[in-house]
């Protein structure tokens, strides 16, 4: 049986006992992790296409390493102009052990099914108190207004009205000096370049 999951944003065909790098995970080497996004399922002739993902699906996976790939140079250069960038990169992955491909309506390996007591059974000291609250009357709090001030205290003085935007001041405009005639330029002399 093999299964097309899609593990951090990548998508993997997985089977059972087969190892694959992945996106960094977090965990630990040891731990147990498992992937509901399940998009297809194959056993033989029988294939189950998710819409997007199928329902009641797990891949259940061991983590057997965390470790990073080669180092990828990232040069770039654009000629004639003195610009030259160099970059390295190594990326972190995780590799996974597939252990099992759980399909739609068997058990799920890892859940535990926890006890959950109804509320109808509640200890009877509880259900006591519950009623005792519901039957107590509410009362409304008396609102608090704020003290009168004493007639020596300053009143906060209020901030200037801002002017609404595009209302700005004009000022006049500063008068600009008169512009320079050139030389007069001289007809014996010549410069030599």
């Amino acid at each position: 049986m093999y299964a097309i999951v899609s593990i951090a944003g990548q998508q993997f065909k997985v089977e059972k006992g087969k190892k694959v790098f992945v996106h960094k995970l977090p965990g630990e080497i040891g731990d147990q992790v498992s992937f509901d996004k399940i998009l297809l399922t194959g056993n033989d002739d029988k294939v189950n296409v998710g819409a997007p993902y199928l329902p009641d699906t797990v891949v259940y996976a061991q983590i057997v390493s965390q470790l990073r790939g080669d180092k990828v140079l990232v040069f770039k250069k654009k000629r004639r102009k003195g610009y030259q960038k160099l970059n390295g990169h190594r990326q972190y992955f995780t590799e996974i052990l597939i252990e099992d491909i759980a399909a739609a309506g068997a058990p799920k390996k890892s859940e535990k099914k926890k006890a959950v007591e109804p509320k109808a059974e509640a200890a009877p000291e509880v259900a006591a108190t519950v009623e005792k609250a519901e039957k107590a009357p509410t009362v409304k709090a008396p609102s608090i207004k704020a003290a009168p001030k004493a007639s020596g205290e300053e009143k906060p003085k209020k901030a200037a009205p801002k002017k609404a935007a595009g209302t700005s001041e004009k000022k006049p405009a500063a008068k600009k000096p008169a512009a320079k005639k050139p030389a007069a330029k001289s007809e014996g002399k010549t410069s030599k370049k």
